[in-house]
């Protein structure tokens, strides 16, 4: 990598550093992933994201060394729904197989990052009884035996040991408060364990290919809606997609912000989807809250309430009702409870594949928990499937803003010749464009 390639992506990288830091994140590894060549890679990033100042809770799988120690031992292997029925004889190996595992990240993340600036910087590694379980019982008339289900996840002391910069590693067994021991699915684990803290992030490293759609596209972002929709139309997705696809949608549903699909078979897909501008992975993001829908002519009287503040201060370019109504198709809007809390709209210039992403509004009661940014990635997702590949905003107050959602400054040079035209000097606005 030369010098200005470098500079460049460390430019691009850096809002989203930013915007890490501090948050709550759960990653999901497969028992896989430890036996694999890349797992050293896998360690060095995860320390990079702790050393960057995010919380991370680490939930680990051990499928193939269950499987392989029961192989070992003589046990029959038996899986119903993707689940394994595990007999009381079963639990012993079980738990060894889990707690080799556990240990092995437990001493991989105790090393340090080997040949590098963090070698011999202890990560803390915190773990214990944080998860209490349930059995799964007899369902359909197959009795699960030790197969269990989380019941409560100690989010209380997860807190405390995050507080103290601690790494927080779950394996996926389960206890009872009468002592019993279960054996969980880590994927139920790392569910429960983001929806118990509100997590920040979800982030899923499967052993397949990315995720796409009916047409083979990749599929970059997707709503619940769409997931639901997805395992509907795809009924032959891989049971590995599925089950995570269904968590992935409980996790939303429950108020995990955001929850991204990866493959572990791309190098560096944590880095990658975090901090680049499309990322490598599907992403799934909550319905939006009380409710997303295109604007009508009804609406026009909410809209002028909603943005006269905003033009009166000079945020906003002055609207006239006539002009709204003749253009309120362009218009998107947030509503809650029958009133209007927030607008953007997309004027599309086709010829050079450009959008104009205009009048972004929201009240400033609801200010907060990604409205604005709803907004926003509903306006991208419109731009995309009208074939346009840049998105451009004037600005004369929101530059940061815009700039920390991966806009870049441009000249008004760049923009369309007819947006050049009616380009007002006097105002000023400064001129962002985003690829999208």
């Amino acid at each position: 990598m030369d010098a200005d390639h470098f500079v460049q992506w460390f430019r691009q990288a850096s809002p989203y550093i930013n915007a890490h830091r501090g948050k709550t994140f759960v990653v999901l590894i497969s028992g896989e992933a430890v036996e694999a060549d890349s797992f050293s890679s896998l360690i060095h990033d995860l320390a990079l994201l702790h050393s960057l100042g995010i919380r991370l809770v680490l939930v680990h799988g051990a499928r193939p060394q269950v499987e392989e120690r029961l192989h070992e031992a003589g046990r029959q292997l038996r899986y119903v729904n993707g689940l394994r029925l595990t007999e009381g004889d079963d639990l012993r190996y079980v738990k060894q197989a889990v707690g080799r595992v556990r240990i092995r990240i437990e001493a991989r993340l105790s090393l340090g990052i080997a040949n590098s600036p963090m070698h011999g910087a202890r990560l803390r590694v915190a773990s214990g009884n944080l998860i209490t379980a349930r059995p799964l019982g007899i369902r359909d008339g197959i009795d699960y035996g030790f197969t269990g289900e989380v019941r409560r996840i100690d989010d209380r002391a997860i807190r405390l040991w995050l507080d103290q910069e601690a790494i927080v590693l779950l394996s996926p067994l389960g206890y009872s408060p009468t002592g019993e021991i279960f054996n969980l699915s880590a994927e139920d684990v790392a569910t429960a364990t983001a929806i118990a803290l509100r997590a920040d992030k979800l982030l899923v490293l499967s052993e397949g290919p990315e995720l796409c759609d009916p047409a083979g596209q990749l599929i970059r972002e997707l709503s619940p809606s769409d997931a639901e929709r997805l395992l509907v139309e795809l009924p032959a997705l891989s049971g590995d997609h599925a089950r995570y696809l269904r968590q992935a949608l409980r996790a939303c549903q429950a108020g995990v912000r955001r929850v991204h699909l990866l493959s572990r078979q791309r190098n560096g897909a944590l880095l990658l989807e975090l901090f680049t501008r499309d990322g490598v992975g599907a992403m799934l993001t909550a319905d939006i809250y009380e409710g997303l829908r295109p604007a009508t002519i009804d609406d026009v009287g909410g809209m002028l309430e909603l943005i006269q503040p905003l033009e009166e201060d000079g945020t906003l370019v002055r609207r006239s009702r006539e002009r709204l109504e003749m253009e309120i198709g362009r218009f998107n809007l947030l509503e809650r409870d029958g009133t209007i809390i927030g607008c953007a709209a997309l004027y599309p210039f086709p010829a050079e594949r450009l959008g104009e992403l205009a009048c972004v509004a929201v009240q400033p009661a609801y200010r907060s928990r990604g409205r604005a940014d709803a907004l926003l990635h509903c306006i991208e997702r419109q731009a995309r499937t009208q074939g346009l590949e840049r998105l451009f905003v004037l600005t004369t107050r929101a530059a940061h803003w815009f700039r920390e959602r991966g806009f870049e400054p441009a000249e008004v040079a760049d923009l369309p010749v007819q947006k050049q035209a009616l380009y007002n000097w006097r105002r000023r606005s400064k001129v962002f464009i985003k690829i999208l």
